[in-house]
């Protein structure tokens, strides 16, 4: 993730705490530098970082912790709240109105992603049930439209362009009769290489045109504290309902980007995380922060679940589990819907616990190089291997490592994990596991993990 860097400086910061003996004015002042170090580092804003700083102080310093809640895990709360108030409180979305259509105008400068946010916000609302078309109204860049068109087309969503006309309200008229006919439309405008009086007004006469139910600003992780300035621009020329981030999977700091949008009061709400047309998520403040601190975020990760497994699937694997009949065909499907659910890495940092593990990025490529093998080992497998995987002894295990293209040594390797995975299931799943378990479970992650976080 773009914010990897920072994420990792928090945890430490608060790692810190976790293991002091007593929390007292010194260490509550060198936490506050720690975090202040950490946010200037990743682009936050001065004034930001200064005022979010001394929230955190004066409520570590004054605050008395909950009943039940010790010294650390309060303060930790304090760091986990004061994170999220600065990054967006809560999340924003986009309730889609049920009016032909729900019109969605995007704008930003040149380089910020916008054509492409636009095809990953079509395919998002398409994937919902929503009949989805876009507008190409930039006539200024070469070739834009045909850009448009050509990702439309990859995702089979309809895309309206006149690559003869160069006014884009004209371009609006001519195919104002057809937009009835879709619950989203989403429209195009021009960019410039710099924010520019031409371009302003161009936004505004179009924004008064067309009168959007949404209008989002399209803007870069790597633009860093000129953020404000550019958000600022476009909020008073077009009333910016939203922002989308780019680029978020890259290098860039990103806390410029994320900061600047909530100082001028026009809300996140989704962030671009790859370069794959489904690389666009819902920017959840609370989660997004939960993240950073290394304490996973389940409603993304459920989020993402949904798009690639659907709920009949996910209920028979799950009561295979707790019939302890895990075979290598679920682990196959495990292993597909891993796979369309982003890198290791990403779907790691989601899941609570995990995300705190300092994972080298090595490793967890290694690990996904072995989930590429372990899935052409599978596919050599024969369909009674599959069903019953102890059928697989010393001259299968050489046959489906020459089929595969691995060594034996691979299969070996899958048929251990699988192995361990159905002998874990079945302690958990066969045995029904006591209250006084869970419990104890849910007491080893007491004080670990912000309040807001559902555990």
């Amino acid at each position: 993730m773009v914010m990897d860097n920072l994420g990792s400086k928090l945890r430490q910061t608060l790692s810190n705490i976790t293991r002091s003996i007593f929390i007292d004015k010194k260490l509550i002042n060198e936490l506050v530098k720690d975090i202040q170090r950490a946010l200037l580092s990743a682009d936050v804003n001065v004034k930001l970082v200064f005022e979010l700083t001394e929230k955190i102080k004066e409520r570590a310093l004054e605050e008395k912790e909950s009943k039940g809640i010790d010294k650390k895990t309060h303060i930790i709360n304090i760091v986990y709240e004061e994170l999220v108030n600065l990054l967006g409180k809560e999340e924003k979305g986009i309730k889609v109105e049920r009016k032909k259509p729900f019109k969605i105008m995007m704008v930003g400068l040149f380089g910020s992603g916008k054509t492409t946010s636009i095809v990953k916000l079509a395919k998002y609302y398409n994937k919902r049930g929503y009949k989805v078309a876009a507008l190409g109204l930039d006539v200024h860049r070469p070739a834009a439209s045909d850009q448009l068109k050509q990702l439309c087309d990859s995702i089979k969503i309809d895309c309206f362009i006149d690559k003869k006309e160069k006014d884009p309200l004209q371009i609006w008229k001519i195919y104002e009769k057809e937009y009835k006919d879709y619950d989203v439309l989403i429209i195009d405008t021009a960019g410039r290489a710099a924010l520019s009086e031409d371009l302003l007004e161009e936004i505004r006469i179009l924004y008064d045109k067309i009168k959007p139910d949404e209008n989002l600003l399209v803007m870069s992780a790597d633009i860093g504290q000129a953020a404000q300035k550019q958000a600022e621009a476009f909020n008073k020329n077009a009333n910016v309902s939203g922002v989308i981030v780019t680029k978020m999977d890259g290098t860039a700091k990103a806390g410029g980007s994320l900061s600047a949008c909530n100082a001028v009061k026009a809300p996140i709400k989704f962030l671009g995380v790859g370069e794959k047309v489904d690389d666009l998520e819902l920017y959840n403040p609370e989660g997004f922060v939960s993240r950073l601190l290394g304490m996973g975020d389940l409603k993304a990760l459920l989020e993402k679940a949904k798009d690639v497994i659907t709920e009949e699937e996910a209920k028979d694997i799950s009561e295979k589990f707790v019939k302890g009949e895990f075979n290598l065909i679920d682990l196959y499907h495990q292993m597909e819907a891993m796979n369309k659910m982003g890198p290791l890495g990403k779907v790691m940092e989601m899941i609570p616990g995990l995300g705190s593990l300092e994972m080298p990025k090595d490793l967890l490529k290694v690990q996904e190089g072995k989930l590429k093998k372990w899935k052409y080992v599978i596919d050599s497998c024969r369909k009674e291997e599959l069903e019953n995987p102890d059928l697989i002894e010393r001259s299968r295990i050489e046959r489906i490592a020459k089929g595969s293209g691995t060594t034996s040594k691979e299969v070996r390797e899958l048929l251990k994990q699988y192995r361990l995975g159905k002998k874990v299931m079945k302690t958990v799943g066969g045995k029904a596991m006591k209250t006084k378990d869970i419990n104890k479970l849910v007491k080893q992650f007491k004080g670990k993990m912000p309040k807001g976080l559902g555990i």
